[in-house]
């Protein structure tokens, strides 16, 4: 059974573990539903929320007097061990054998939920979250100009870290000169691409498909959106599937 000590070992303070364990139990909540759960009271609650959310653990629905609060996927316990206890081996590798438990406890409350995110900062956030896949798959509608004229050495360095992760890509794109060089580089970055005529897919955004979440990024709008809903995540891969086939006709033709 999941237990407060468990998440202390891994560098909670003991509150923030009884908050953490009260919003992965109920989902989300207000400040003052969670102090009940976690017995706390609510100006204690609010400031330990508000220092989870900064340590990307807990995020914010909503604003004003109703604002409720959400656990993050327990994947991104990894990231904040990493980030804390560089040294810290082994309270890395216990938060690695504590994720299974926690997302069995997650997943019980799982809602969909849209999050948005904006400015470089923001679409690099929303790419690199692609990168936490447990399907190791990722299903795209690609334009790559947009991302080399906006962060022109981000994308490299991205495909570096999802080879190493051994995450694979397919992508149907549209054909142009960017995306024929990008294309070259398939077999090294673990993609399989299926070009179409640009009047057919003439797109400014690009849409990541992965796991139970759906990832827009507008790039001229300096805007990301992830929807994380497996129902909606399901539907998109079977319009992928039928995209892909699709395009297929078009392979080889030029």
């Amino acid at each position: 059974m999941l237990n407060k000590k468990q998440l202390v070992e891994i560098g909670f303070t003991e509150k923030e573990a009884m908050v953490y364990l009260a919003l992965l139990e109920m989902g989300p909540s207000t400040v003052s539903e969670i102090g009940r759960q976690a017995k706390i009271n609510r100006t204690t609650g609010y400031d330990i929320l508000e220092m989870l959310c900064s340590k990307g653990l807990v995020n914010a629905l909503g604003e004003g007097t109703v604002k409720k609060y959400t656990a993050e996927n327990p994947e991104k316990i990894v990231a904040f061990s990493k980030n804390k206890f560089q040294e810290a081996q082994d309270q890395l590798e216990a938060s690695k054998k504590l994720l299974p438990e926690l997302k069995s406890v997650f997943h019980k409350t799982e809602k969909p939920k849209v999050k948005f995110y904006e400015g470089r900062g923001g679409l690099k956030e929303v790419y690199e979250d692609t990168l936490i896949n447990g399907n190791s798959i990722i299903l795209a509608y690609a334009c790559a100009e947009p991302m080399y004229q906006s962060l022109p050495n981000f994308l490299p360095n991205y495909l570096k870290q999802r080879v190493v992760k051994k995450i694979n890509a397919r992508m149907i794109a549209p054909d142009t000169i960017g995306i024929k060089e990008l294309v070259k580089t398939d077999k090294q970055n673990l993609r399989e691409s299926r070009m179409v005529p640009k009047e057919k897919l003439d797109i400014a955004v690009e849409i990541n498909i992965y796991d139970n979440k759906v990832m827009i990024a507008s790039w001229e709008e300096n805007l990301g959106i992830i929807i994380e809903s497996q129902k909606i995540a399901d539907a998109q891969k079977k319009i992928f599937e039928l995209a892909w086939e699709g395009a297929g006709k078009y392979q080889g033709s030029k």
